[in-house]
């Protein structure tokens, strides 16, 4: 979901918004088809595998989206960066209802630019979350979905390095 709103003349703040609830529904999704497409020898392996967004587990998975999320906005400095508002933190586990990426972008920004970044905003919080969880549960397939991770983070972070303004060109006399 994106928010906007006019900062000045040239910029324009942008809010990327990611509920909670459409990544745990997506993380569950692909938490049964990965363990659905198990062997049936693998069968306790394969209800550990689906169990990712139960009670207990979902605690993991809210770290793993903390993390995820933060690792976002790192990616997408150019945009986010923001002077320090408080001077501490602690690690105490909340569940937040939305995600969200404040960013600062040029005017001449492009809305389709916009929505690919949240797509792969929110494709890679995802996947962050399927890479961990099957380093616990399913090591062979974890290394598909780091695989997954590092596609992704290549396709943000040439999002974030596009250029910010209108392209001039300017005359040759040739």
């Amino acid at each position: 979901m994106l928010n906007c709103r006019q900062v000045d003349s040239e910029m324009v703040e942008v809010a990327l918004l990611f509920k909670r609830k459409h990544l745990l529904y997506d993380i569950r999704n692909v938490g049964f088809v990965e363990g659905d497409i198990m062997t049936d020898e693998q069968y306790h392996q394969r209800h550990v595998v689906q169990d990712v967004g139960e009670e207990g587990n979902v605690d993991r998975v809210t770290r793993i989206l903390d993390l995820a999320h933060s690792e976002c906005v790192e990616m997408l400095y150019p945009f986010t960066q923001r002077e320090i508002d408080t001077d501490v933190l602690d690690d105490r586990l909340m569940d937040k209802e939305v995600y969200g990426i404040i960013m600062n972008v040029p005017t001449t920004f492009s809305q389709t630019t916009l929505r690919t970044l949240e797509y792969l905003v929110h494709e890679y919080m995802m996947c962050r979350v399927m890479a961990d969880w099957l380093s616990i549960t399913n090591t062979p397939k974890a290394a598909v979905w780091e695989a997954k991770l590092e596609e992704l983070k290549t396709a943000i972070r040439n999002k974030a390095r596009m250029r910010r303004g209108r392209l001039r060109i300017s005359k040759h006399l040739f």
